[in-house]
C-alpha cells in the first residue's frame, strides 16, 4: 500500500518514461499519457472518475512483471534517440499520410450520405497533415541538429553556438504546444469514429481506414511521449550544462 501511495503522486508520463509497457494501461482507461503526461495519476483519475487504486494495481502488475520486453528509451543517447525518432516515427507519419488521405476521400464518397461524420473525420486528419508536415521539418531542420551539436560538444569538450532561437526551451515549447494540438484533433478524431469501431455496414476499406487511424493514433502517442517526456527535457538539462 505504500507503494500505491506513493505512485499516486507521480506523474503520468514518468510512469511510461520508466517502463512503456504502462501505456498500454493508461490507453485502457483513454488516459492521455503523452500530451498530457505532466498530470499525477491522481489527478487523471479524478477527472476520468476511475478508481486510482484500482489503476494503480494494475500498473504496479506491469511494472513487477518480467515478461515481455520494455526498451530504456532514457539510457539512450540523446543524438540516436533524436535520429531515433526521426527515422521510425516521423518516416512513419509521411509514409502513412498519403493512404489514409486517399481512402478518406473515398469513404466520404461512398459512404458520407449514411455516415456524415466521415466529414468532420476527412477534416481533421487533412488538417492534422498539414500540421505534421510543417512540425517534422521544424524538428528535423532546427531542433534535432541543435541537439545533435550539444551531444557533440559535450563528447569533444567544445562549445555550443548560441542558436538563433535563444534557448533550446523556445523551440521545445513550440513543439509541445503543437503536440497539444495533434492530441486534442486525435481526441475529436477517436470521439468520431467511436473508438475506431467502424459501423455494421462498413465495407473493407471503412474497416482498414480505421484500423489505420487507431494506429496512427498510436505510433503518435508514442512519438510524442518520447519526445515531450524524454528528449525535451534531457535536451534542456544537457543546454543548462553549457551555462
Amino acid at each position: 500500500m505504500e507503494t500505491l501511495e506513493k505512485n499516486i503522486e507521480k506523474e503520468i508520463g514518468q510512469f511510461v518514461a520508466d517502463d512503456f509497457r504502462t501505456a498500454a494501461i493508461f490507453s485502457k482507461y483513454k488516459i492521455d499519457f503523452c500530451c498530457n503526461g505532466n498530470r499525477t495519476v491522481e489527478e487523471a483519475c479524478e477527472k476520468k472518475g476511475i478508481d486510482s487504486h484500482v489503476l494503480l494495481e494494475e500498473l504496479n502488475h506491469v511494472l513487477n512483471s518480467k515478461t515481455g520486453e520494455s526498451i530504456d528509451y532514457k539510457s539512450w543517447p540523446l543524438d540516436l534517440l533524436a535520429e531515433y525518432i526521426e527515422k521510425k516515427h516521423h518516416r512513419y507519419v509521411e509514409e502513412k499520410i498519403p493512404v489514409l488521405r486517399q481512402f478518406l476521400d473515398k469513404l466520404c464518397k461512398v459512404h458520407g450520405e449514411r455516415h456524415p461524420e466521415l466529414f468532420e473525420v476527412n477534416k481533421l486528419f487533412t488538417a492534422s497533415a498539414g500540421e505534421l508536415a510543417s512540425h517534422l521539418k521544424k524538428e528535423e531542420l532546427i531542433l534535432f541538429p541543435f541537439v545533435k551539436k550539444m551531444v557533440k560538444a559535450t563528447l569533444d569538450g567544445g562549445a555550443v553556438p548560441s542558436p538563433q532561437f535563444g534557448t533550446v526551451e523556445n523551440p521545445i515549447a513550440m513543439m509541445m504546444e503543437e503536440h497539444d494540438n495533434e492530441g486534442q484533433r486525435f481526441r475529436d478524431i477517436a470521439e468520431l469514429t467511436d473508438n475506431y469501431n467502424p459501423p455494421a455496414d462498413a465495407c473493407n476499406t471503412y474497416k482498414v481506414t480505421y484500423a489505420m487511424l487507431d494506429e496512427f493514433e498510436k505510433d503518435l502517442h508514442l512519438h510524442i511521449h518520447l519526445e515531450n517526456n524524454i528528449l525535451f527535457p534531457a535536451a534542456i538539462k544537457l543546454e543548462q550544462q553549457f551555462g
